[in-house]
């Protein structure tokens, strides 16, 4: 995401019920979403002016705020509108929103059940997570010496700010060395994720292969293009994934609301051919989705 720093923008941001100068949208630095990791937020496409599955990503903001032990003082209905004045506000016809919620400064320590529940959505225009070059040949990656953490450790199933600390490491370290982004294995060396989408591939049978999402997101992505999949008659298998599985992949893709549905090109040495299956479906998701 580059460009102009994200705190000096032009434009307004929907914070807290009101629309407020973007420059001016700030928190405290007491608050104990920054201390603490108490925050969830959804990542969500508008494409030709409309958004894509909102009610979805807004339904799982609510589960994520629940699941880390807060309620958040707006309705599915609320917040879907606040994504939609966001976008309007900003003259946004295609690109990103950003809605996070978050535990404020009233109590600074471990304990928060006194703070205060904020809301605000943020959207700007952008084309693209992966530069059209790295899609169309697929992007690099390497494999994250962090892992996905097991359900009886964290809030696995919830799209919280904490949980990404990782991802971040992984990341910077896959480009530090070259690569685009790091592939995570879990707690039991399993096959997860990226650092920020899910991945398929197909194992020179036809099929589509998956992990199972027991310790990381179920992207509503992935969800679209398991049924995006099955309209095409392709079978799509949920399954334990062993790392070195993907010597014998033929293809590899990634989804994800930012990623759409991008190739992989290299995992470490092993490289890989933009595949049938992945151009089909890949196209199959952006006329859905109304991409241009």
């Amino acid at each position: 995401m580059t460009g102009p720093s994200f705190d000096d923008r032009d434009g307004k941001i929907w914070h807290d019920g009101k629309m407020v100068e973007w420059r001016d949208s700030k928190v405290h630095l007491l608050s104990h979403a920054l201390h603490y990791g108490s925050a969830v937020f959804e990542g969500v496409r508008m494409y030709g002016g409309n958004i894509f599955k909102l009610t979805e990503h807004s339904e799982r903001l609510i589960e994520s705020a629940r699941i880390i032990g807060f309620e958040i003082p707006y309705t599915v209905e609320q917040i879907n509108q606040a994504c939609i004045d966001a976008c309007a506000i900003n003259n946004i016809t295609d690109g990103y929103l950003r809605p996070l919620a978050w535990r404020g400064s009233e109590m600074m320590g471990v304990a928060a059940q006194k703070n205060t529940i904020h809301l605000a959505v943020a959207a700007w225009e952008w084309p693209s997570y992966f530069s059209p070059e790295a899609r169309d040949k697929g992007i690099s990656l390497t494999m994250s010496k962090w892992r996905r953490p097991a359900p009886d450790t964290a809030p696995v199933h919830a799209k919280a700010a904490g949980l990404y600390m990782i991802a971040t490491l992984s990341k910077h370290d896959a480009e530090s060395a070259g690569f685009v982004d790091s592939l995570m294995l879990d707690y039991r060396g399993y096959l997860a994720e990226a650092t920020g989408a899910n991945v398929f591939m197909e194992m020179g049978d036809g099929k589509l292969h998956t992990p199972i999402p027991d310790c990381f997101l179920d992207g509503i992505t992935r969800r679209t293009v398991i049924e995006l999949a099955k309209k095409r008659g392709i079978e799509v298998v949920e399954r334990v994934i062993m790392p070195e599985e993907l010597a014998n992949a033929t293809q590899i893709f990634l989804t994800g609301t930012a990623a759409e549905v991008t190739p992989v090109g290299q995992i470490d040495d092993k490289t890989y051919a933009v595949g049938d299956i992945t151009k089909t479906l890949r196209a199959d998701y952006e006329s859905l989705v109304g991409r241009t």
